[in-house]
């Protein structure tokens, strides 16, 4: 074999790529998290990697997207399996996230698939930003 056929049987991963993303219609989109997140949740929490992604999905659902639960800051999982999929995590790291973030008062059980989700993360920034999850 010559290289020119070599080439010519050769298929770009690049536009394999656009072969997918054709199919798909991105749809760019965007969240609001407070600032207060940033500037003093990280810091003093100190939050590694999967906390923030697990705390990310979690503010996401209840706080940016549309949630029939939001007046009342709680959103629901339905599967913790689904929800590691969807993450690219494993489910034990998912069960220990949640019991960790809850410990430290950043999300609460409401009961077994629905956790209630903080506006401003912590009560003290609640009471701060006067938020009382009824008035949204």
């Amino acid at each position: 074999m010559d290289i020119q056929s070599i080439l010519a049987a050769h298929r770009s991963k690049s536009n394999d790529y656009q072969t997918k993303r054709d199919k798909r219609t991105p749809v760019p989109t965007s969240s609001l998290i407070p600032d207060l997140f940033f500037d003093d949740i990280l810091i003093r929490y100190k939050l590694g990697r999967i906390e923030i992604v697990v705390m990310m999905f979690l503010y996401r659902q209840v706080w940016c997207r549309p949630n029939l639960y939001q007046k009342y800051g709680i959103g629901p999982i339905l599967s913790h399996s689904d929800m590691a999929d969807g993450l690219g995590l494993k489910l034990e790291d998912i069960h220990q996230t949640l019991r960790k973030l809850e410990s430290w008062g950043l999300i609460q059980t409401v009961r077994s698939g629905q956790y209630f989700v903080r506006k401003y993360f912590i009560k003290e920034f609640d009471r701060e930003y006067m938020q009382n999850y009824e008035n949204l």
